[in-house]
């Protein structure tokens, strides 16, 4: 007679488990319990209860880095989506050209941000940058790419887009293998266009993987910090200041370790919120 063994759903998670509460409960703890003392990693924490937090409200800061990493985000997850269902239409096909270039664009995605950021760098100089070249070469003014605040957020967004397509491209084009060619070939005899049946079959049926690289996307441009860190430094004027390259300032360089745990227990808040929402919202419409 065999033993029941109901607690074997626990031991196969508990690697899982064991992970999230090392790497991530842990350190989430321990920075929500920093955030309400006054630390300078040199002398001992002081108590100064949610001064932290005031202090982050009070000058700005925190309310500043959030608007400019929405924006951010916002660009980079609605170009990323967009651009990744375009090109997984396009190359959803067989041959080898085609596959050649699928492997091309998500290559981008496996290059480390440093590399990336030291690449654009260099095609971005304004003085020597292959860019600026090409627009003096058809007569144009040269653009201070990522010294003009107008143009440097804008800048970081196209890098991370490109950046992070390639993946798009890749689960969109897993989604398409999913829609079934029968249901795309009664809307034909039926007499729906190329667009019709994509608004009215295939985007409907991409729902689940929308929701998914939309999801993930969010929480990777909220994390970019490598491509700022060598592009910019946050800067020109604070321009591409986003909520985590203003943690690592606020701990590294001007050593509040209390001031930079208020910024990533709110950091994180807002990034459970903003997921949770995304994920509410395709239920419904799944649901509706």
């Amino acid at each position: 007679m065999r033993p029941s063994r109901p607690a074997q759903p626990y031991w196969l998670l508990a690697p899982t488990l064991i992970l999230l509460a090392v790497f991530v409960f842990a350190p989430l703890s321990f920075a929500l319990w920093t955030s309400f003392f006054e630390w300078d990693l040199l002398t001992p924490p002081r108590p100064v209860g949610l001064d932290n937090y005031a202090a982050l409200l009070e000058s700005g800061e925190f309310l500043g880095a959030l608007g400019r990493t929405l924006g951010f985000s916002l660009l980079v997850v609605g170009g990323s989506l967009s651009l990744g269902l375009l090109l997984a239409l396009l190359l959803d096909r067989p041959g080898p050209l085609a596959a050649f270039v699928r492997s091309s664009i998500f290559s981008a995605y496996v290059v480390s941000w440093v590399s990336v950021g030291l690449l654009f760098l260099f095609l971005f100089d304004r003085d020597a940058g292959l860019v600026n070249a090409l627009l003096r070469a058809v007569g144009l003014t040269p653009l201070a790419f990522l010294g003009d605040p107008s143009l440097a957020l804008w800048t970081i967004a196209a890098v991370s887009i490109w950046k992070i397509t390639g993946y798009a491209l890749v689960l969109f084009l897993a989604g398409l293998k999913d829609v079934p060619d029968d249901v795309l070939e009664a809307a034909a005899l039926d007499g729906a266009g190329p667009i019709q049946r994509f608004f009215s079959v295939t985007w409907p049926l991409l729902a689940p993987t929308t929701a998914f690289v939309a999801t993930t996307s969010l929480i990777a441009s909220f994390q970019v910090f490598d491509v700022v860190r060598v592009m910019t430094q946050g800067g020109p004027v604070r321009s591409t200041t986003l909520l985590v390259y203003a943690i690592f300032e606020q701990i590294f360089l001007n050593l509040r370790v209390g001031r930079a745990s208020a910024l990533s227990v709110a950091f994180f808040l807002v990034l459970l919120a903003l997921t949770s929402i995304q994920l509410w919202a395709h239920r419904r419409r799944g649901a509706a």
